[in-house]
């Protein structure tokens, strides 16, 4: 019997008696990390990382029962014992290691191979199963170097700058806004940052994560010059257009798909990834030493093809987890 099984509420451990990112209410919850469609409320307990956990809170509010544990620490749960595998994803995420009766799977969350100043890196977590992600589960997807993204996005402000324009740059308010924070140059110019980013950088701060200093943008400011990080949704909403004449950006993975810019009306793309790309997915495979991979989101069908054409037991399992990325 596998040690994880897919029922109506998610992906369930019977011999730990759990799920993992479930997406209905359970008794308990092993959560991976605190994107909305990995940690949703409603259940009874939940066990997260320790860098993970107000991170969670947040996301749950305080009346949630949460339970941290550290990198590496092992618990019984049932008759399974559980480690939690820095996944690199962002701070707190984790892979979930399940041991029962000689048997090792891991479930990785979502995971990157790059390094990030923000968490805590990936680490192989060798095991009999390995369930993945594929959110980007395409040979196409392959990211440039941050450094590489940190010079672009650079490039684009100083123009903006002396073409007298604010650079409005757009991305995921958990995780990636703070990757960008520890990688710009704040010397540059000012920064602002949007409401929501801003409660996240307060959390990654008190983690001790060192962030480019950055003040909220609201109020009357004079905006030329300025870099202003904001949520995706915030495009062409009121908010966004106090800063008048602005140039747009979103930094995405999924900026590797030609037209992707044009279709969201923005002036200018950066691929930067906090999942892996489509050679940090092999090479997390490889380094895994499963017998046996579930590609559980994303393109699983490609990626489930590849790793049986190279004679890897593999198959698609058809989940709700969504794409945190926009």
């Amino acid at each position: 019997m596998p040690l994880l099984e897919l029922r109506d509420e998610g992906l369930y451990c019977a011999p730990g008696g759990f799920y993992i990112d479930p997406w209905g209410p359970v008794d308990r919850a092993v959560i991976t990390h605190a994107h909305p469609d990995r940690a949703r409320p409603g259940s009874k307990s939940y066990l997260t990382s320790n860098d993970g956990e107000a991170l969670l809170r947040m996301r749950l509010g305080p009346q949630a029962v949460i339970q941290a544990v550290a990198y590496g620490e092992s618990l019984t749960l049932g008759e399974a014992r559980v480690t939690a595998y820095p996944a690199g994803h962002m701070l707190g995420s984790a892979q979930i290691r399940i041991e029962h009766a000689g048997e090792v799977w891991v479930f990785s969350g979502d995971y990157k191979l790059a390094s990030d100043s923000t968490c805590a890196g990936w680490e192989p977590a060798p095991c009999d199963v390995f369930v993945t992600e594929a959110t980007f589960g395409l040979p196409i997807f392959r990211w440039p170097s941050a450094g590489e993204v940190r010079d672009s996005i650079h490039a684009w402000w100083r123009a903006n700058q002396q073409a007298g324009r604010a650079s409005l740059l757009f991305a995921n308010p958990l995780g990636k806004a703070q990757r960008l924070l520890a990688l710009i140059d704040s010397a540059l110019g000012p920064i602002f940052v949007h409401e929501e980013i801003e409660r996240v950088n307060q959390i990654y701060r008190a983690r001790g994560v060192q962030l480019a200093g950055a003040r909220l943008g609201d109020g009357e400011k004079g905006w030329a010059g300025a870099l202003v990080l904001a949520p995706p949704e915030a495009h062409a909403s009121a908010w966004a257009k106090r800063f008048g004449t602005a140039s747009t950006a979103l930094a995405s993975g999924w900026m590797r798909i030609r037209g992707t810019r044009r279709r969201r009306s923005l002036d200018r793309g950066f691929v930067l990834s906090d999942h892996a790309d489509w050679s940090g997915l092999l090479s997390a495979v490889e380094a895994s030493g499963a017998e046996s991979v579930w590609v559980v989101s994303g393109f699983r069908g490609p990626m489930v093809r590849w790793l049986a054409e190279h004679g890897r037991r593999s198959i698609s399992v058809d989940t709700r987890f969504g794409e945190a990325e926009p």
